[in-house]
């Protein structure tokens, strides 16, 4: 066996998904990829444009993902995403208490991210708040009554809950064929919806939805392919070496936040380190700040009143306990969920939706109520 230098693959880990997400921060901030914004749009002025955004790139993701697998580059079938386990109540509550949460905090955890490095401070605190309350949902006093309530009420779906997986049977045979066929039918139909209209046909609307979904991908390899090891020095079992979740890990903006806050708080406790998580973090932030900065548009801004300050409060709280109770975020279940076309991840990005109308919805009553 050749001996595999754990501390330097984690480093090498953190610095990739570094630069990958530097880049996205860039990306989004330049062209306002958002789902919350991309709901309101549709709301509000009846624009498309930014959905379509979001539905391009998830059919990018979905052809990158499935190619990756289909080619034994990287193995789904440890994601969490695609467990045999089947949390739907889980995916429905964590689904609608997030998506309420992102319109009152003015965006989910990748727009929080990328408004901390434009200068937002509101959204400084949104990052503080929503890490706090992912961590009690992971590991503290939410969590304790989520896997006691919520987390059991759940079925199987032998042998995974991704597609491929489900249209091949217990035996597995042709996975790989359909991985390429599924992935690649739901994929450019996806990206064919979004480049149907010619709004869509502008080059930041589509910078926005290849550049977020080929990012997906770009995670995917660096913790599944890049940051594999087939045999660990020390248990001598499979290793993806720098993921929180000892799994293969793609992009997620929720427990990522309170891993970094923990890390900041023990960063002297050397059994704690810089993982593609915390990584992918920084660098959404740095790549928005460097992006803000070269185009001046850098702007410092606080809270408008106590509502203002109320709403982002309750927001980043309902995003902390959303995300980690639906197992991931509108980037987590809505980008890197849906590219192993597992159907847990259809049904919580539906609910993140309709909690977002939900919450656009309460915001407009609000509004009518002080007329």
């Amino acid at each position: 066996m050749t001996d595999v230098d754990i501390p330097a693959l984690q480093s090498a880990v953190a610095w990739a998904a570094f630069a990958l997400c530097f880049a996205l921060g860039a990306v989004m901030r330049r062209t306002g990829f958002c789902t919350m914004g991309a709901l309101a749009d549709i709301v509000n002025i009846g624009d498309w444009t930014r959905m379509r955004m979001w539905i391009c790139a998830i059919g990018v993701a979905m052809l990158g993902t499935q190619l990756l697998a289909a080619t034994g580059l990287i193995d789904l079938d440890t994601s969490v995403y695609t467990a045999a386990r089947f949390p739907w109540l889980s995916y429905v509550l964590g689904g609608l208490l997030f998506g309420f949460g992102m319109v009152l905090a003015s965006g989910c955890g990748s727009k929080t991210l990328v408004r901390i490095g434009g200068g937002s401070l509101k959204s400084l605190v949104v990052f503080c708040v929503m890490g706090l309350f992912a961590y009690m949902t992971l590991r503290g006093v939410f969590g304790v009554a989520r896997v006691a309530v919520v987390d059991p009420v759940a079925f199987t779906l032998a042998p995974g809950q991704d597609l491929p997986r489900l249209l091949a049977g217990a035996d597995g045979t042709g996975v790989d064929r359909i991985r390429l066929i599924a992935g690649g039918i739901v994929g450019l139909a996806l990206i064919g919806f979004a480049f149907a209209h010619r709004e869509f046909r502008s080059p930041d609307a589509i910078l926005g939805g290849v550049g977020v979904g080929l990012a997906i991908v770009g995670a995917w390899y660096i913790s599944g392919h890049l940051g594999y090891v087939a045999e660990d020095p020390t248990t001598l079992e499979e290793k993806f070496v720098g993921t929180n979740s000892g799994r293969i890990e793609s992009l997620s903006f929720v427990a990522p936040v309170a891993f970094t806050l923990d890390l900041l708080m023990f960063w002297s406790d050397t059994s704690r380190h810089v993982t593609l998580g915390v990584a992918a973090v920084a660098g959404m932030i740095a790549g928005a700040f460097a992006h803000a900065v070269a185009s001046r548009q850098f702007r410092w801004e606080g809270f408008r009143d106590v509502e203002d300050t109320a709403n982002h409060l309750v927001g980043a709280a309902c995003m902390g306990v959303g995300g980690v109770t639906a197992l991931g975020c509108t980037i987590g279940q809505g980008l890197s969920g849906l590219s192993t076309l597992a159907l847990g991840s259809v049904l919580a990005f539906a609910a993140l939706l309709a909690g977002g109308m939900a919450g656009l919805k309460y915001q407009t009553w609000r509004v009518e109520r002080l007329v």
